[in-house]
Formats: C-alpha cells, sequence, structure tokens
C-alpha cells in the first residue's frame, strides 16, 4: 500500500461507514489520489466541499475557495499542470458558469474531475431538490466538438468506487471527466466500505529531455492518441491555450487542417475506447418484451418497476446506463433487435431518450419526471 493510500484511509477512518453520497465522493477523491479541491459551495453539493476542505490539509493536499465558479474551475485547471489530481463539484447553475473553463481543458488536455450533484432546474429553480437536467450538458455545453466521458452511479458505494475511477479515466486520456448524480443519492445515505487496495492511474510523464517533448502530438506509450504530460516545474515548457495550436502548442488558428488533426486527435482518443468506456447493468433481458433503459436515481425506481412487473407476468428487463458518455450504442442497438418496446426513465423532458431513439430500431417512449420527486415503479411501469 501506497504512503499516500495510508494516509488517506487514515483520515477516512473506520473501514464501514454510514453516509451520504456527497461524503462518499470526498472519500473516493481522496484514495484516488486526488490533493486539490477548488470549488465554490452550492446546494446540494457543498458537502463535498467542506469534508475536502476537512481532509485535504491532513493529507498535504490544498482546498481553496474561490470567488466564483469560474475561479474554482481554472484554479483546477493550473494545479493539474502543476502536476496535482484535482477536482471541483458544484451544481447545475455553478456548472453552467464553468462552460467556457471546461472547453479550455478539453482544448488544453487538462485531466481533472468535476462531480455535479443536479438539482431541478433552468436557472436557480429548486435548489435542494433532485433532478437529471444536466445530461446533455456534459456532453454539449461547451461550444465546438468534444467527447467526453460521463459517468452516473445510482448508490452510495459506487458514487465512491466511480470516483476512483473517474480520477483514473482523467488522467489515462488527459481528459475531463464528469461523474454526474443528483442531490437525492448526494443526500442519501448508505453503506459503504473502504477498499483496502485502490488501484490509481499516473499520469504519463515524458521520457525525452524537454528539448525534444512534444507537448500535444501523438503519445509514446500504450494510447498513441493520449500525449505525455509534462508539467510545469519539472523542466517542460508549453505553451497552454484554448486556441487551435500544433503539437508543441503554439497557436495555428488560420489552417483547417491543423484544426481538424488536433480535433480529430482529442475526440478519437476517447471513442476509439468506446466499447472499453461502456458500462451497463443488465437484469432480464433474455425473454423480455419490453426493456426499461435508465441510470443514476431513477434506474432505482426502474428496478422496481421490473419487479412488478414480472409479478404480473409482464416480460419486463433493465440496462442501466452506468456511463453515459460516450454514449453506449452497441448496447442499444442489440437491446433494441431483442425487445419491441424500450421505455426510457430519467428526471428529465427527455435528455437520453432522444439518444436512445436514434441508436434504436424498435419503438421508444419517454417516462419522464420533474419537479424534485423520483419515479414512483408504478409510474414507469404505466409506460411499459
Amino acid at each position: 500500500m501506497s504512503e499516500d493510500l495510508e494516509k488517506a484511509k487514515k483520515v477516512i477512518g473506520k473501514k464501514k461507514q454510514f453516509i451520504h453520497g456527497d461524503t462518499a465522493i470526498a472519500y473516493g477523491a481522496l484514495l484516488a489520489g486526488c490533493r486539490f479541491f477548488g470549488g465554490y459551495p452550492i446546494t446540494p453539493a457543498s458537502e463535498i466541499a467542506e469534508k475536502m476542505a476537512e481532509m485535504l490539509p491532513r493529507v498535504g493536499g490544498k482546498y481553496i475557495q474561490m470567488e466564483d465558479e469560474l475561479g474554482s474551475i481554472a484554479s483546477v485547471i493550473g494545479s493539474s499542470w502543476a502536476g496535482a489530481k484535482a477536482m471541483t463539484a458544484t451544481s447545475g447553475p455553478g456548472f453552467s458558469l464553468m462552460q467556457e473553463n471546461i472547453g479550455f481543458a478539453h482544448m488544453s488536455e487538462t485531466p481533472l474531475v468535476l462531480a455535479n450533484v443536479q438539482r431541478s432546474g433552468p436557472s436557480t429553480g429548486q435548489p435542494t431538490l433532485g433532478a437529471q437536467g444536466d445530461i446533455m450538458q456534459t456532453r454539449y455545453g461547451t461550444h465546438g466538438d468534444i467527447a467526453a466521458i460521463t459517468l452516473s452511479p445510482n448508490n452510495i458505494q459506487e458514487t465512491l468506487d466511480y470516483t476512483i475511477r473517474a480520477f483514473n479515466l482523467a488522467e489515462e486520456y488527459r481528459t475531463p471527466v464528469f461523474l454526474m448524480i443528483c442531490a437525492d443519492v448526494g443526500h442519501m445515505r448508505e453503506m459503504v466500505e473502504i477498499p483496502d487496495e485502490v488501484e490509481t492511474f499516473e499520469r504519463k510523464k515524458p521520457k525525452v529531455p524537454p528539448s525534444e517533448y512534444v507537448p500535444f502530438g501523438e503519445g509514446q506509450y500504450g494510447k498513441k492518441k493520449v500525449p505525455e504530460f509534462g508539467v510545469f516545474g519539472e523542466g517542460y515548457h508549453t505553451y497552454v491555450t484554448g486556441l487551435t495550436h500544433d503539437k508543441y502548442g503554439f497557436p495555428a488558428t488560420d489552417d483547417q487542417k491543423d484544426h481538424e488533426t488536433l480535433i480529430m486527435r482529442q475526440v478519437e482518443k476517447i471513442l476509439d475506447d468506446r466499447e472499453v468506456l461502456t458500462d451497463v447493468e443488465k437484469r432480464n433481458l433474455d425473454d423480455a418484451d419490453v426493456a426499461i433503459v435508465s441510470y443514476g436515481i431513477a434506474s432505482r425506481s426502474a428496478i422496481g418497476a421490473m419487479n412488478k412487473g414480472r409479478e404480473k407476468g409482464m416480460n419486463i428487463g433493465y440496462l442501466r446506463m452506468k456511463t453515459l458518455w460516450p454514449f453506449p450504442i452497441k448496447e442499444i442497438e442489440e437491446l433494441s433487435k431483442k425487445v419491441d418496446k424500450i421505455v426510457v426513465a430519467e428526471m428529465n423532458l427527455g435528455q437520453m431518450f432522444h439518444k436512445v431513439r436514434e441508436h434504436a430500431d424498435c419503438e421508444v417512449v419517454l417516462a419522464s419526471k420533474i419537479g424534485g420527486e423520483i419515479h414512483s415503479p408504478d409510474e414507469i411501469l404505466r409506460e411499459v
């Protein structure tokens, strides 16, 4: 066990704890090696910042509360370039404010984790009530062309585990990674078990001298489209800009080919691994005539709907998307060939419904609910 992991486990304390989702995110971040948090308080994500403020100094990390969400995400980008595993946490209004710098993080290939504890919107909306209204924003919120990695746990143990996974993916692919829960998961309490061992991915640093380092070109290890990361302060000098740039980082804004080469590499480094990144949970699909597709907190009600339907003799199956982006195209295509109907259950007016319908070869209907209340199983079953 590494010294950093030992410190994190000592600060976290008991192996088994009854905690809520926000605390689980903080624990997962610490175990993954996060040593910088820049944030701004916002309901219902504030407890993540509060817990990180308490724990990070005890493991040699840094916590800083910025003046707003714009400053928060900027500080995280800067700390990542200085060599730290870094994160922030927010909710819908703060997420909207962060979009410009999220685009900068994509363009500069900056690894970071952003936890979004979603609340009902638009605007200030219902600050204390949960929703799943920010899903499309992780993929299409910033302007331009990107490929996003977005994870969606539905219980507290998984929230801790997926926070660790989010950090590993951010470092492995040199990209922002989004962890999307809602207020209901963020403030719900369940038993979790702190893992004895934690596998972490450490960013790949250049093996060449600074004079030969290419910060935005093809990598020299494993995933060739992911460049090595020469962090500031270790002799590697990188021009970091949001402008279209060449492989050395210098602005190259006038040539179509330069832009295409850069963006296609950034997109393909993620989409080439769509099947590797995809994570779904399947239940009772072998004999299903109808499948309920869901994610996050709504998927817990979807299980109840499936079980109630089967008690009534209905052949209902269930597919939960644990990874939302990249979208699980293959899984939805294969599912739609087995069943006559897919019901998409989500706490919005149909954000993932449209993606499912795009790739399905059967009838697709929406079981939506907004206003801060979770579906009841009966509400989903009515759409079946």
